[in-house]
């Protein structure tokens, strides 16, 4: 089995201070030193995956399109660390048009990944900025690592990379 890291998009992944739903390419701005720890990780022999609530599909504010345009930005850039991102998994909807089954804290997105690249949950975290990321995880059977909103995840990985990797 594989193990792995998953990781919020907005707040740990890009910055997303004063912005409401990030969604333009020119709003969309990589946390620090993001490509060096996620490259230490993938040395460490983590697959990396994204887990991410988008609402503002839902809210009409952006589409799927937008959405994939980033990770695809976001793939790019992680590409010139040497780094490759395993997946994106995304929730489009919001709690204000709908119930749904994929939006975090619910861990069926995390779920997905764990059948779909046979990963051991027991040694696989979870990165995110929110108590509801670590609701995902703690309901998926993964470590949940909280790190301050749009401060970078320096300290995440150290922790897990203390723990053995």
């Amino acid at each position: 089995m594989q193990k792995a890291v998953f990781l919020d998009r907005d707040g740990v992944i890009n910055s997303d201070e004063g912005r409401y739903y990030v969604h333009r390419e020119e709003d969309f701005v990589l946390t620090p030193q993001l490509g060096e720890q996620l490259k230490a990780l993938q040395e460490a022999g983590f697959l990396l995956i994204v887990i991410s609530n988008q609402g503002g599909v839902a809210r009409g504010v952006y589409g799927v399109q937008e959405v994939e345009r980033l990770n695809s930005l976001l793939r790019g850039q992680m590409a010139k660390h040497g780094v490759q991102l395993t997946e994106f998994y995304t929730c489009p909807h919001h709690p204000d048009f709908g119930k749904c089954l994929c939006r975090k804290p619910l861990p069926l997105l995390v779920q997905k990944a764990l059948a779909r690249f046979d990963v051991d949950p027991s040694r696989s975290y979870f990165i995110g900025d929110r108590e509801s990321d670590m609701e995902t995880a703690r309901s998926a059977g993964v470590k949940g690592l909280l790190v301050k909103r749009n401060a970078g995840i320096a300290g995440a990985v150290e922790e897990i990379l203390a723990a053995g990797g």
